[in-house]
């Protein structure tokens, strides 16, 4: 017996190893949704209602399995809102992750008390979520928040494949940068110089992963922009967001057996779902 076990002990490992490398997931959406309370200063019964009215198009897409919201959920507040959210949350019938922006940290002890910890991470289809809140150090990701980034990114990336990072703000953003063409929403309490390209990017750039930095703070109004896409080696930049009117989306996001990412930029306020085109086509261009 201990002979033959020796005999086809190679060919079982050679079985293994064949396995591993044809390892194919399955293929999943989620969607990603910026300033969902929607037109600044007007007080919805829950969520941007054109958001809401696009419910039935995210319930019949069976392959979405879950909803990041990215931040300003809420315009005030109060428990009254975040029933109405909730509510709304639960009339989708998806999980719903929840990325704290600069109005819901107006209530911080509400927001920590109904969701708990406003930065965490969590896993889908081997693909990593890094949920984070620069509102905490002035759109800095520093302190005990820095640490769990790295100890997050040390154990959980190698043996990952897609990376994604959820925050509200563009922390990419300058306004002496190629992104300066973008128009946030808003510049609240944002320190003069950032640590994003001094010490979070380089955490992500050096990594084997694709890494996927989603934002919500732009769309709000006339002025700002209503989305955003770039790329470059491992590194992609998206922004979403709504309460503008004419430009409201959300985007769907793909990820195919073999990991590849695609995106849809779905249309808010018109019948033809893919009115903008493809989001990649907005890819900006480098500064000469």
């Amino acid at each position: 017996m201990k002979n033959l076990l020796r005999k086809i002990a190679p060919f079982v490992f050679f079985i293994l190893l064949i396995s591993c490398a044809t390892r194919k997931e399955e293929p999943y959406s989620f969607f990603i949704a910026g300033h969902t309370y929607g037109k600044p200063f007007v007080e919805n019964d829950g969520f941007h209602p054109p958001f809401k009215e696009k419910f039935s198009y995210i319930k019949s897409r069976t392959e979405i399995e879950f909803g990041v919201l990215l931040g300003d959920i809420v315009w005030l507040p109060s428990e009254k809102d975040w029933d109405e959210v909730d509510r709304d949350i639960n009339d989708l019938g998806i999980p719903v992750y929840i990325v704290a922006g600069n109005h819901e940290m107006k209530d911080t002890a509400l927001f920590s008390k109904r969701y708990g910890e406003t930065y965490y991470y969590f896993k889908k289809h081997n693909d990593l979520f890094i949920v984070l809140n620069p509102n905490l150090d002035h759109w800095n990701i520093s302190g005990k928040q820095l640490e769990f980034l790295k100890k997050t990114i040390k154990e959980q990336a190698p043996k990952s494949d897609n990376v994604f990072v959820m925050i509200h703000q563009l922390l990419w953003w300058d306004d002496e940068n190629k992104y300066s063409e973008i128009t946030l929403n808003s510049l609240e309490d944002r320190d003069e110089s950032l640590n994003f390209w001094t010490e979070i990017e380089p955490l992500f750039h050096g990594l084997q992963n694709k890494v996927f930095f989603c934002a919500g703070d732009i769309g709000a109004n006339s002025a700002a922009s209503d989305f955003m896409y770039d790329s470059y080696d491992n590194i992609t930049f998206v922004a979403s967001g709504m309460g503008e009117g004419i430009g409201d989306n959300f985007i769907v996001i793909n990820v195919d057996e073999n990991k590849n990412v695609t995106f849809d930029l779905i249309c808010l306020n018109s019948d033809t779902l893919k009115c903008f085109g493809e989001l990649t086509k907005y890819k900006i261009a480098d500064n000469n």
